[in-house]
């Protein structure tokens, strides 16, 4: 399933004045829809009836609902356009998804794609007041530096949890080949069923690694994001001690990604 958008009527290159309040409006509509949900949506998801997994996929399903509504607002308001190619094989039991990390609203539009996802996340959003409510409610997992973190990841994947993982563990530099580091790799191996990559461009670049919300390009950023083949970790881990197999597969990615992103 291929998911375009494209609004009619705007001329590329337009109403720069718009897109910058309208980008404003996006960040301060993100803020609030955080605060919101921890204060209001999850306490009335958290009364209704149902086990612990079941108020889980509760609140990671209102996640989703609230990225897709940002989403559709930045779109609406003239922000940016987007393209989602392949969505429908997102979300599988056991599946690890890697992409790659190019921009603040990756995991925005990654997550609005999947219902019920993990997601790791840098341990400075759980400091940040408008967003450590949900990813706490979520069960999100904290990239905090404790070496438990990694069995942590391959468990989730060994219960049947969908897990998004940006191996980079930041933004990439524009213009530079992602570099990934290999603890996605070695979660993969331990506990992954299948391995999906996904492909994110984003142009032209905004929202890069310490680049002001408000330093918009010239014309409305396009972000697309292509879902690729699948690849089998059993592949690497045959007869392959966890650490040669791992950096194995990380260049596998590596290397992959500079194909696909058609980097030199």
């Amino acid at each position: 399933m291929d998911l375009a958008a494209d609004p009619v009527g705007l001329r590329r290159g337009d109403f720069y004045l718009w897109r910058l309040i309208a980008t404003g409006l996006s960040f301060a509509f993100f803020g609030v829809g955080g605060v919101l949900l921890y204060a209001l949506v999850f306490p009335l998801l958290w009364l209704l009836p149902g086990c612990r997994l079941t108020r889980r996929r509760r609140m990671r399903a209102a996640i989703s609902y609230a990225f897709h509504l940002h989403v559709q607002f930045m779109y609406r308001t003239g922000v940016l356009t987007f393209e989602v190619i392949g969505a429908e094989r997102l979300g599988r039991p056991g599946q690890m998804i890697i992409a790659n990390h190019p921009s603040l609203i990756d995991v925005v539009f990654l997550v609005s794609q999947i219902r019920d996802a993990n997601c790791i996340v840098k341990q400075s959003l759980w400091r940040n007041p408008c967003m450590r409510g949900p990813i706490s409610r979520a069960e999100y997992i904290a990239n905090n530096g404790d070496p438990d973190m990694l069995d942590h990841a391959a468990g989730v994947l060994r219960d049947g949890q969908t897990l998004i993982v940006f191996p980079e563990g930041t933004r990439t530099t524009p213009g530079e080949a992602p570099a990934f580091h290999r603890g996605a790799a070695a979660i993969a191996l331990r506990g992954a069923q299948v391995i999906t990559p996904v492909f994110i461009s984003v142009a032209p670049t905004t929202l890069t690694k310490a680049e002001p919300w408000y330093s918009i390009p010239h014309k409305r950023m396009h972000v697309r994001l292509r879902v690729g083949a699948d690849i089998d970790p059993a592949a690497f881990n045959a007869e392959a001690p966890l650490p040669i197999a791992s950096r194995r597969l990380n260049q596998h990615l590596h290397t992959l990604y500079l194909k696909e992103l058609l980097l030199p």
